[in-house]
């Protein structure tokens, strides 16, 4: 039989100790209070975002609009999906995610540049994909075994950061 660090009746002990924090063990060795309000901003860093690419999305104008407005609306969609799950996760630490548009520009890590061409456009959604990723790896980084669900699904949401930003970059190296 394997061994655990700590004995089963004291798992189940600590399990009984403070129910009413859910999710939220005495192992749990993040500042919540912190983390909710650093994933407060990255939820408002991913509402700007979408705002961003569905303007860009709508507007994108010129010989190769439609492939960059497909991939602005699918940008969009994928920074949905991540505000969604911050979102949860706020709720999961038991705080409020905020998405009070009162502000939310400067909650936002990444700016809100409209730009006034096709290569413009791109170019500041790849800055803000870039801004992102610097963001999600300090994340990362400051987490460490803190919080590993936290960590895990700011990982996973960098991975498709990344892969905007190579998408942007391929469709700014085609222009």
């Amino acid at each position: 039989m394997a061994e655990f660090l700590s004995d089963v009746e004291t798992l189940r002990a600590r399990a009984r100790k403070q129910i009413e924090e859910g999710p939220i063990t005495e192992s749990y060795g993040a500042d919540r209070t912190r983390v909710i309000a650093v994933l407060n901003e990255a939820l408002a860093t991913e509402l700007v975002c979408i705002l961003r690419y569905k303007r860009h999305y709508f507007m994108a104008e010129g010989i190769d609009a439609a492939n960059a407005a497909a991939e602005f609306l699918q940008h969009a969609t994928d920074e949905q999906g991540h505000a969604d799950r911050i979102a949860a996760r706020i709720v999961q630490l038991q705080g409020e995610p905020n998405f009070d548009p009162t502000g939310l520009a400067t909650r936002s890590h990444a700016e809100y540049v409209e730009g006034d061409n096709l290569i413009e456009m791109i170019k500041e959604d790849l800055v803000a994909e870039r801004v992102a990723i610097e963001s999600y790896n300090e994340i990362i980084r400051w987490l460490g075994d803190k919080d590993v669900t936290t960590r895990r699904l700011v990982e996973d949401i960098l991975a498709v950061e990344e892969e905007h930003a190579d998408d942007l970059l391929t469709l700014l190296q085609s222009q």
